[in-house]
């Protein structure tokens, strides 16, 4: 049995320690927002946090998940009122969307550790996210946004 904290509920899985962390979520837990994108971390439609780090599901194992917390796009807010989530809905980003939970998954750790991001910092930041339907000016635009909502909740 390996045990983690999945949205903050304890969960103990029969899994193999080699099985990868978004097949724990996805088809043992149930929580299907994060997306099976490539299966090599190279597209960025599965980062989920642990421990508040970015990570790409699709290859951590739960191994390295055991006894840690996780964060799906399922519990990054109670009501989807991260400022990056109503950003989004704002800016009206997603065109598909299927590469959107990932997207504002590692817009949420990026806002975190830089509040106030520049278009540099962005482009650095969500680098390792792909959107197939080319998006990126709306993402762009929605963490700026988001950067001054979060700003404004703090007054």
């Amino acid at each position: 049995m390996i045990q983690l904290t999945v949205n903050g509920k304890t969960e103990k899985l029969d899994v193999s320690p080699e099985m990868p962390l978004l097949w724990a979520i996805r088809d043992t837990i149930g929580l299907t927002g994060t997306k099976f994108g490539c299966g090599v971390a190279q597209c960025g439609a599965c980062v989920v946090h642990l421990d508040g780090e970015a990570v790409r599901s699709c290859v951590t194992k739960m191994s390295r998940a055991e006894g840690k917390n996780v964060v799906t796009i399922e519990g990054l807010s109670e009501n989807n009122d991260h400022p990056a989530q109503k950003a989004w809905q704002e800016i009206d980003v997603p065109q598909c969307g299927y590469c959107h939970s990932g997207q504002i998954m590692s817009a949420a750790v990026l806002l975190r550790e830089n509040p106030n991001p520049s278009d540099q910092d962005i482009d650095n930041a969500m680098a390792g996210n792909i959107c197939r339907c080319g998006t990126y000016p709306r993402i762009r635009k929605a963490i700026h946004l988001a950067s001054e909502m979060q700003e404004k909740s703090k007054t």
